[in-house]
């Protein structure tokens, strides 16, 4: 029996070091194909970086939003490219297909999974930093906008042509426009002029083939695709060509704290019933905290984040009319322009406006994100058992964050494009937990957990609907090798798309039929 396992055990280190072998090699057998193929397109290799690279490191973690989602990864990409030109992405393609090595693509890194720049098996990383040009047309009210630039450097743009153009998306300005948009596009001006992918009129995508395609050479089931359900299940899109918005040279911007002492909860359950139905030129976003008073006692604060498309005169007899228990007085407010409003969303007021081009973003914090829609007011019990969950978790580690729906967003049916959320929600729940050190996972994310299935009683269901732009692999996954069924895959499928799914699957199987670009929870070929 000794000798028997003795050589069992020969024969597994002997496996072992042939994989290990096997897979060096596989690895220089790319690198190699990727030089020169790009070579061949007489583009220079500068863009490719190994982890024998100065540059590797640096450019790997830069846009690692996440700590958590990085520490979980059981391998690190085998390469980087950063690409300049379509060329280059193409010649990627080509090289994964024939090595065996599965591409991963990253514009922003905000990914809350990390599904761009973590895997289990084999990957690199094309990473799009250096395709972010954005080329505005002030005639026509439209852009070009790489996938590589973020929502920052965007806005920073259009602002340096007109002052009364915008783009709605986002508050986060490193938060890159591939992802961000072709997820779905939430911001702040969504109750008058809609999400990001409503306003997407073309785009350039290089298909599993390698082929670049504009929306007349893709057809419009692949254009309808990738304009809310996410584009790295189709191919890489390079760049999104969009219809600019026309916006009041003036905004006000006002953010308001009340704590329980000052009738947060009745507040609250009153913003319910006011924030999807109040003039769509108002969007009323509400944050929830727990922290410790100036008094030194520990309290809820729910946090009045809102902008007003027009001057504080107007918006104050809407206040007065439709929410005056909130006593929004004219000191409250302050009037800016539309480009400046958006540092405050960013929590960078006081800044220069250049801070927007910034994409230094290196993590320290590991955390944890899930999505909810709201159907039905949350009554006042309801709120008042939030509020120990809360006060459960350490001070200022949890948000909730409570973004209004109505207006614009209803204006579109739920298959207009794959983003399904419309009528009928009140609002979208984003709940956060963040913590310092790997050891302490377990405990906040326990927490997080035990507040959703609590919340299962107050939410959309059937599906329980989600927000694909706020990731959450714990509502279901595809396998990380071998087939998924077209079941499991719609457990976390209909969550995020409703039946625009089954649509998206079919997309999937007539433009990428042997899952060439896949992640934990991209669409299947079924």
């Amino acid at each position: 029996m000794q000798i028997l396992a003795g050589i069992l055990s020969l024969f597994l280190l002997a496996f072992i070091s042939i994989s290990g072998a096997s897979l060096a090699h596989n690895k220089n057998d790319f690198l190699e194909c990727l030089t020169l193929q790009f070579q061949s397109f007489n583009s220079d290799s500068d863009s490719i970086h190994t982890p024998k690279n100065a540059s590797y490191l640096s450019i790997f973690q830069s846009t690692i939003w996440n700590l958590r989602a990085a520490s979980n990864s059981g391998q690190k990409p085998v390469i980087i490219i950063t690409p300049y030109y379509a060329s280059q992405i193409q010649a990627a393609i080509y090289c994964s297909k024939k090595h065996g090595i599965q591409l991963k693509v990253r514009s922003g890194g905000h990914d809350y999974e990390g599904l761009s720049y973590i895997s289990q098996t084999p990957f690199f990383i094309v990473d799009m930093r250096n395709l972010r040009s954005i080329s505005i047309d002030t005639k026509k009210n439209t852009a070009w906008v790489q996938t590589g630039a973020t929502l920052g450097e965007l806005y920073y743009t259009i602002s340096q042509h007109s002052k009364t153009l915008a783009f709605t998306a986002g508050v986060c300005p490193t938060v890159g426009v591939g992802g961000h948009f072709s997820g779905g596009g939430y911001g702040m001006m969504s109750r008058k002029h809609g999400i990001a992918a409503d306003h997407i009129i073309d785009a350039k995508l290089i298909d599993a083939k390698g082929k670049i395609l504009d929306r007349e050479s893709m057809g419009e089931d692949l254009f309808w695709a990738i304009r809310g359900g996410g584009g790295t299940s189709f191919g890489i899109v390079v760049a999104f060509k969009v219809k600019l918005i026309v916006i009041p040279e003036t905004v006000t911007f006002f953010n308001v704290t009340r704590t329980l002492e000052q009738n947060a909860t009745q507040l609250v359950h009153r913003w319910q019933y006011v924030a999807d139905k109040i003039d769509d030129n108002l969007l009323l976003r509400l944050f929830l905290r727990s922290f410790n008073s100036s008094n030194g006692k520990r309290t809820i604060g729910a946090f009045f984040t809102s902008l007003y498309l027009g001057r504080v005169d107007d918006l104050l007899p809407i206040m007065q009319q439709k929410f005056p228990e909130l006593g929004l007085v004219k000191e409250d407010c302050t009037e800016m322009p539309w480009i400046e409003s958006t540092l405050f969303f960013a929590g960078l007021q006081g800044e220069s406006l250049d801070v927007l081009l910034s994409r230094t973003q290196v993590s320290t914090a590991y955390s944890k994100g899930k999505s909810d829609y709201v159907t039905q007011p949350i009554p006042e019990h309801g709120l008042k058992s939030i509020w120990k969950f809360l006060e459960d978790e350490d001070e200022n580690r949890v948000e909730l964050q409570f973004s209004p729906y109505g207006g614009r967003i209803n204006d579109f049916s739920e298959s207009e494009i794959p983003f399904p959320h419309r009528s009928g929600n009140i609002f979208m729940i984003h709940y956060a937990v963040g913590w310092a050190e790997s050891a302490e996972s377990p405990r906040h994310i326990n927490w997080i957990r035990r507040l959703y299935s609590f919340m299962a009683r107050f939410v959309s269901k059937s599906p329980r609907a989600a927000y694909l732009n706020y990731r959450d692999l714990d509502i279901g996954m595809n396998n990380i090798k071998g087939n998924t069924s077209y079941r499991q895959a719609s457990v976390w499928g209909f969550k995020y798309f409703k039946n625009n799914f089954r649509r998206l699957v079919n997309v999937k199987k007539k433009v990428d039929p042997t899952n060439f670009f896949r992640n934990e929870q991209s669409i299947l070929p079924m």
